[in-house]
């Protein structure tokens, strides 16, 4: 069951303006009655002020006058009318300077391992772009002639089971196929 905004400082408001049981704000708070208890004697929570559940939203008069007048009868929590905001998507994946080196190094590992990848997948795997990926490929990235085939985990650019992931995804396996002798 969810619970209040600031639920002691809302079981204060409760004790002081309400004529509810223990067990009702107890229930409602998600405290425990002798909490509850503690707070009407003047043991607990001396310092805080009480909050009005009916100004924010979250009760109404008619719900705490329903439950004064049934004892067994327990406050439900009103759904919110306020519209929250959607979630950001994630931006770019942020590689630390002495890592950056290494990007071509672990597109050129999946590439030649993975060629069933697409680039946007490795692009997202290792917060690369997909011009950069068309260059290694190529071999007209501006530093070809050191790129060595690495691997990504291992290299820190991304977690293992990501990688699963995006190849199972793909519709490989994870097998890693021997390295050719004429590679080297």
């Amino acid at each position: 069951m969810p619970q209040p905004l600031m639920p002691k400082a809302t079981a204060v408001w409760l004790i002081d303006k309400t004529s509810l049981s223990f067990e009702q704000i107890a229930d409602f708070v998600g405290m425990h009655p002798l909490e509850i208890q503690a707070i009407a004697d003047g043991e607990v929570a001396q310092g805080i002020v009480g909050f009005d559940p009916v100004a924010s939203g979250q009760l109404t008069r008619e719900e705490i006058a329903r439950c004064e007048a049934d004892s067994g009868a327990r406050l439900t929590l009103q759904e919110s009318t306020i519209v929250l905001p959607k979630a950001r998507a994630k931006g770019g994946r942020y590689t630390p300077v002495s890592k950056r080196n290494d990007r071509p190094d672990g597109i050129a590992w999946l590439l030649r391992n993975y060629p069933m990848l697409s680039d946007a997948t490795v692009a997202k795997l290792l917060g690369t772009t997909k011009d950069t990926i068309a260059k290694v490929r190529d071999k007209t990235h501006w530093n070809s002639a050191n790129i060595k085939p690495r691997d990504p985990v291992i290299l820190g650019l991304c977690t293992q089971s990501d990688l699963n992931a995006a190849v199972s995804a793909a519709g490989g396996s994870m097998a890693i196929p021997p390295p050719s002798e004429d590679a080297a």
